[in-house]
């Protein structure tokens, strides 16, 4: 009897070493793609037409679009909101200015980039193997579901606008911020005697 089970963990044993061998060698190129941002995104923008064409193509598959655009709504939700809410008060880190006196701290988002990046690419990557399954094409008029995302979009992304403005806070930055010195005033240049 003791035999039965050392042979069967024997066996386990080399399929346990390739799955973590696979499993560091997916880490380590994930690791290596964390610097490449610009890359990451236009292969990531290459599985999403993919997508697209594999839905277009076969005319179904309408609820797991539905289902992937939610998800993705609230990725986005994650991605543009700061980590600790103003709202809420309560805060072991760094807060967002309420106030012009207040003082600067860095925008420091709920879900960083390569997160936001990792779990977008995965949803579409999830959604097109779905669409190789006829048990998850259920029958939808498309429209409909087309309509509601569209109102449920713009009512979030207006409540998160209105978060923004009232806690002073852009989630982007674009590059490094240059200051321009001291301008000459329209008065000191007046006065010049010519």
């Amino acid at each position: 009897m003791e035999g039965a089970g050392g042979d069967n963990a024997a066996a386990a044993a080399p399929m346990n070493q390739w799955v973590h061998d696979i499993s560091r060698l997916y880490q380590h190129y994930l690791d290596k793609s964390t610097p490449h941002t610009t890359y990451r995104w236009v292969g990531s923008f290459v599985a999403v037409v993919i997508y697209a064409l594999r839905v277009y193509y076969v005319q179904g598959f309408y609820i797991v679009s539905y289902g992937l655009g939610i998800y993705l709504l609230n990725l986005l939700i994650g991605f543009l909101s700061p980590l600790v809410d103003p709202e809420m008060g309560v805060s072991d880190g760094p807060l967002l200015p309420t106030k012009g006196s207040d003082e600067f701290k860095p925008f420091i988002r709920r879900l960083p980039e390569f997160k936001f990046w990792y779990s977008f690419t995965k949803a579409f990557c999830i959604a097109f193997f779905m669409t190789f399954f006829s048990m998850f094409d259920v029958p939808v008029f498309w429209p409909i579901l087309l309509c509601y995302w569209i109102v449920l979009f713009v009512l979030t992304m207006r409540r998160q606008i209105a978060h923004m403005m009232k806690y002073k806070y852009v989630p982007f930055n674009f590059g490094k911020q240059r200051y321009g010195g001291k301008k000459p005033s329209a008065s000191s240049s007046d006065g010049r005697a010519d």
